[in-house]
């Protein structure tokens, strides 16, 4: 079944959904990541949730898995080009989140 989207920031919505995708996509802005360190760059994920959006975020596009055989065994997570276009359309919400992020605080 194909979604239908109402405008552009639906569908982009529907990519990132939720929390943790935007914040994976933050963590891998430098480059390539191993499991143990994504999880150490992102406070507050669990090893399941981290295993299940990356797992996602492989399934749409935005994060490519390599795996490098060897031992013991080696897996990096990066950015796809697409994963890179995200970040970059997301980047002036998380400088708007800086600016006001004391405001913020104060509403929760």
């Amino acid at each position: 079944m194909t979604k239908t989207f109402t405008c552009g920031l639906d569908a982009a919505i529907a990519v990132m959904g939720g929390k943790w995708k935007g914040l994976i996509l933050f963590a891998l802005q430098e480059g390539p990541l191993r499991f143990g360190e994504l999880r150490r760059a992102v406070p507050g994920i669990s090893e399941r949730v981290l295993i299940l959006q990356l797992r996602e975020m492989e399934a749409s596009g935005l994060v490519h898995r390599e795996v490098h055989h060897q031992v013991p065994p080696k897996v990096e997570y990066s950015l796809t080009g697409f994963g890179q276009s995200l970040n970059t359309a997301i980047a002036p919400l998380g400088e708007w989140g800086e600016e006001n992020m004391a405001r913020i605080q104060a509403l929760f």
